[in-house]
């Protein structure tokens, strides 16, 4: 396991190890103009990922912002706070644009601009569009082939009206009452929430998918259409574990810590100064893994024959490899194991910074912050094609940036 840096690196020169944002907007949604409605997490990271993959998005921003501009943190660089790290790591390679929907003339504005989109995507309550005028029906009328994308934490009415569908809802609310919350924490039986804000990423990431499927439907037949994603369902789709375990056989699954119910080895394993990840559940990597502990002895062992039978006897299995794993570090467990048995150290924001895969592949970007006097870095689109590449060009906007520039180019439409 190599590493590009030494110790004397810090978060205040990490973008100078990082790749360089792209001259300009490229990739395969290049002919696709998003309007982007969206606030908070889930909304913007969606039509982030629209963005990185070329689509135009232009995020039209009430005159008071995107609530969460005024989160930090800022950098000790920034002189400006226009904006913190949350809003900045997901509104890159947008346009905003500040109209409020209130008034007929920002409306009316809204639905010219509408009118030369592809896309519009909002995470409102359910309703609320319906009442400014503004929603999937008015906006079909000016627009046959649009496609309108809505997260919400209980789905529209427009697919399925619940009991909860007009309840507000936030990740921590999504992992909870879609059960992931319940078998996530430690063995003892802890209950915690993921790390990752997985209640508004994954919805997001269901989005774009549902949003590129649309666009397929809508340039195949000419008829857009209404996408929903609530977030409580995708984590229940995420769960997907759960689910079966207990039809199956009826399993109400508890925390587990690491462990993996049904696999061994396929957990977390203590070294002298940190903790790796090993997963050899089947034949050929037990076996490899048995010989370089120096275990051969297990290979054929009854008790260890199968991944079942590991299970069974998990704490005997764990104890033969901490045994070896607990006398080394973690870069020379993996650089023992690396290219034999699956592993990898459990790294953190740090060990990323500095890790030489990560440098090879540019999964991190040095991204202009306006107000400050340094770069930033943010993780690259991990989507890659071969043929119309991707990445950050533009930096998140501050608030409003290009209003004159886009309501000059719907006017300079109108005249011709």
């Amino acid at each position: 396991m190599s590493t590009a840096y030494d110790e004397s690196d810090s978060y205040l020169t990490a973008h100078e190890h990082a790749a360089a944002m792209i001259p300009e907007r490229s990739g395969p949604l290049v002919d696709v103009r998003v309007v982007d409605l969206t606030q908070a997490l889930a909304g913007p990271f969606c039509t982030m990922v629209l963005a990185d993959m070329g689509a135009d998005v232009i995020k039209v921003e009430p005159p008071e912002g995107d609530s969460v501009r005024v989160i930090g943190p800022y950098t000790e660089a920034d002189d400006e706070h226009l904006f913190g790290g949350y809003f900045a790591s997901n509104n890159r390679n947008k346009r905003s644009i500040v109209l409020n929907l209130k008034e007929s003339a920002d409306a009316e504005v809204f639905l010219r601009l509408v009118e030369t989109a592809d896309v519009v995507v909002e995470n409102y309550r359910a309703g609320v569009m319906d009442q400014l005028g503004l929603g999937y029906e008015a906006l079909r009328e000016r627009k046959p082939d649009l496609v309108y994308g809505a997260i919400r934490g209980f789905g529209d009415p427009r697919t399925g009206e619940g009991p909860y569908t007009y309840w507000p809802a936030y990740d921590i609310v999504a992992q909870s009452m879609s059960g992931l919350v319940s078998y996530t924490g430690t063995k003892e039986g802890a209950r915690v929430a993921s790390g990752p804000s997985v209640g508004d990423l994954y919805p997001a990431a269901m989005m774009v998918s549902g949003i590129l499927a649309a666009l397929h439907h809508a340039r195949r037949t000419g008829e857009g259409q209404f996408v929903d994603v609530g977030m409580v369902d995708a984590l229940m789709a995420l769960c997907e574990s759960m689910t079966w375990r207990y039809t199956y056989v009826g399993e109400i699954q508890a925390p587990r810590g690491s462990e993996h119910p049904s696999l061994c080895p396929f957990e977390l394993y203590d070294t002298a100064d940190g903790q790796v990840a090993i997963a050899a559940p089947g034949p050929r990597h037990w076996e490899r893994l048995c010989r370089i502990i120096g275990r051969e002895d297990m290979i054929d062992h009854d008790r260890y024959k199968s991944s079942r039978r590991r299970v069974l006897h998990r704490h005997e299995v764990q104890e033969a490899i901490t045994a070896w794993t607990g006398r080394l570090t973690k870069a020379e467990v993996v650089d023992a194991l690396a290219d034999q048995v699956p592993c990898g150290p459990v790294n953190n924001a740090v060990d990323l910074a500095r890790d030489e895969q990560v440098r090879v592949r540019k999964m991190l970007v040095a991204v202009d912050h306006p107000g400050s006097a340094r770069p930033v870095i943010t993780p690259k689109p991990p989507i890659r094609f071969a043929d119309s590449p991707t990445g950050v060009y533009r930096p998140a906007p501050k608030l409003g940036e290009h209003t004159d520039e886009v309501i000059g180019a719907l006017e300079a439409d109108q005249t011709e």
